[in-house]
């Protein structure tokens, strides 16, 4: 007893530590997969801002583009450009509020050699209108050169005359490009800041686009060259480009840092590649420009890129995790940490109770189940008990059938046949003498020749003495009287001839065929029967197949009808196996089949085995 205690409160402790083990780790999935989801959303939210920003980007790109194709397509359709006219358009397209971020609109004119000295007188009378005080201006810088393109047209106007003047194609790098974007059609953007206007963490970048004249073909290189008039150009603030977009968005602390990563010119105007250029750092300052990109396991970081006119961008979006969460955001891990032990704890407790209650039906249940097999090894032994007394039962049946049958033909029949005898020798007396008691020896005469023909069907229906001559035969004559007595059409197939098997084996394959013929005759309501009598190596099988109206459903069991359950049991009992079925086409087939045991029994001729009688019998 003091050992069961023991292991019972062992059985429980560790069912405890268990649980409790179970708890904890089910919580910390728990907090670990709040954690995840809270960061996966959040992380979520911050790069569709982020996109959202790269977006209203492009859509600012696109309008400041337009603003270029829009001014050159109207110097294309002004036959005389003038600085009045250029002034009263730019003042018309109202920059500060549609376009704040373009400080300059400008307008470079492509000047020949032949015509450099006239374009300058011009150019220093435009620009001393302007500015109110004559100027003095030449193109710089300075020098012969076979063509110039020269700015001639600055809207708003500028702060000094320094902006005019500026012969674009002397650089060499900006010359290149420009060339490019004459002679293919292109916008050309530089990607390097413009010197003039640039400040710390304040840079400025132009957009030029190439103007041709009105009317002229452009489909060739040289075409093209010949229309050329000019590049148009602006200059706008990547500060104020992005100026709102950071506002605008619901995170606090987001930082974004913008990068040209195409080629670009140094301060001695040579090209540089491979070095990203650093446009804008909305954390920025004048002091220092660009602070280092802080990334770690605590920031939430994403690089979109961007297409500038060709050139290629990017713009890195970072921001702290916790600028993403409110302030119960930090509570539900812990929530679900607590929730995910007690609920575990409650249902590993209803778990265990469950198991306990389990454990315990399983052993009921393991004891009902032995008693079950006990009972169901004395319900089969009581059944075979059964089934070899009813064999029992049918073999003295069968005997006493066979006894009596032998009895009243021994003794019945032997003194019917004496008296036969003598009232056959009184009617011969009597035949001229006394014709009176000669008819009443007739009669009786007649009288004990009926009386034989009863005894012998009595005898018949007992046992016909017919199976002494073996199944084969028996069953060719109760086949022939089955169809003289009801006039259905038989047919027997017995390709074997007579077999030799035991007298019990035969006298049940014989009474299965009686009692089938008899189903027939009471339910089938058949014009045709067919028996076939098969020998399969050491199987016999019997099969009665009819044309009649097929079993009705439920037939097998119908209530009071024991006609083939009795031919079940009787196979059965010869260890042999039974099938009813109904046809297809209709009908139906009773196919028994049994293994025979035994050997031929000696045959015994009617006169030895039952006396002298048997001549009438």
């Amino acid at each position: 007893m003091a050992t069961a205690l023991r292991d019972a409160f062992s059985v429980t402790r560790f069912s405890f530590w268990a649980g409790a083990l179970l708890s904890s780790l089910v919580g910390s999935l728990l907090y670990l997969c709040t954690a995840r989801s809270m960061e996966g959303d959040a992380e979520a939210r911050f790069i569709s801002h982020a996109r959202h920003a790269q977006s209203v980007i492009n859509v600012r790109l696109r309008s400041y583009t337009n603003l270029l194709r829009a001014t050159g397509s109207m110097i294309r359709s002004t036959p005389v450009l003038t600085h009045q006219n250029f002034r009263a358009f730019v003042t018309a397209l109202d920059m500060p509020r549609n376009f704040p971020a373009v400080d300059y609109l400008n307008f470079a004119v492509q000047v020949p050699q032949a015509q450099r000295d006239v374009f300058v007188a011009g150019l220093n009378r435009d620009v001393s209108r302007i500015f109110g005080t004559p100027v003095d201006l030449n193109i710089s810088p300075r020098g012969g050169r076979p063509s110039y393109l020269v700015v001639a047209y600055v809207e708003p106007a500028p702060p000094g005359p320094s902006y005019y003047g500026i012969d674009l194609m002397a650089n060499r790098y900006f010359g290149d490009h420009l060339s490019r974007e004459r002679d293919h059609g292109i916008m050309f953007s530089s990607g390097s800041p413009i010197p003039l206007l640039s400040q710390p963490n304040n840079i400025y970048l132009g957009v030029r686009t190439p103007v041709y004249r009105q009317g002229r073909p452009l489909d060739t290189v040289e075409a093209r060259r010949a229309a050329y008039v000019g590049s148009l150009g602006v200059a706008f603030s990547v500060r104020k480009l992005l100026h709102g977009i950071m506002d605008e968005l619901p995170i606090a602390g987001l930082r974004m840092t913008l990068y040209d990563l195409g080629p670009g010119m140094d301060a001695q105007g040579r090209a540089t590649a491979g070095r990203p250029l650093t446009l804008f750092d909305s954390q920025g300052t004048p002091a220092e420009p660009a602070p280092p990109q802080g990334v770690d396991a605590d920031t939430f970081a994403v690089t979109l890129p961007l297409d500038f006119n060709g050139r290629p961008w990017k713009a890195v979006y970072s921001v702290r995790k916790s600028a993403l969460y409110t302030e119960s955001d930090a509570y539900y891990p812990t929530l679900m940490m607590a929730f995910g032990f007690f609920g575990s704890v409650l249902l590993y407790a209803l778990l265990h109770a469950l198991t306990s209650s389990r454990r315990a039906a399983l052993a009921l249940a393991q004891d009902m189940t032995s008693e079950l097999r006990e009972s169901q090894n004395k319900l089969q032994l009581s059944h075979q008990k059964l089934r070899r007394l009813a064999d029992h039962a049918y073999q003295i049946k069968e005997m006493e059938r066979k006894r009596i049958a032998r009895e009243i033909h021994d003794d019945l029949g032997q003194s019917l046949l004496a008296l036969r005898i003598e009232a056959e020798l009184l009617a011969g007396r009597t035949k001229d003498t006394h014709s009176h008691l000669h008819r009443r020896a007739r009669a009786t005469l007649q009288q004990i020749d009926t009386t034989i023909k009863s005894v012998r069907q009595i005898i018949n229906d007992l046992r016909p003495t017919v199976l002494d001559l073996g199944l084969s035969a028996a069953v060719e004559w109760q086949v022939n009287q089955f169809q003289r007595h009801t006039g259905i059409q038989c047919e027997i197939q017995d390709d074997h001839g007579e077999i030799a098997l035991p007298d019990h084996c035969a006298t049940a394959f014989f009474r299965i065929l009686q009692e089938s013929l008899a189903n027939i005759v009471r339910h089938a309501n058949a014009t045709r029967v067919k028996v076939e009598l098969r020998l399969n190596g050491d199987w016999l099988s019997l099969t009665v197949r009819d044309n009649g109206c097929g079993l009705p459903p439920g037939g097998r069991n119908k209530h009071g009808s024991f006609g083939l359950v009795g031919i079940e049991e009787r196979i059965a009992i010869l260890g042999g196996t039974c099938a009813v079925f109904s046809e297809p086409e209709g009908g139906t087939t009773v196919m028994v089949s049994a293994p025979v045991v035994g050997g031929p029994e000696p045959a015994v001729p009617a006169q030895q085995e039952h006396g002298s009688g048997s001549a009438i019998l």
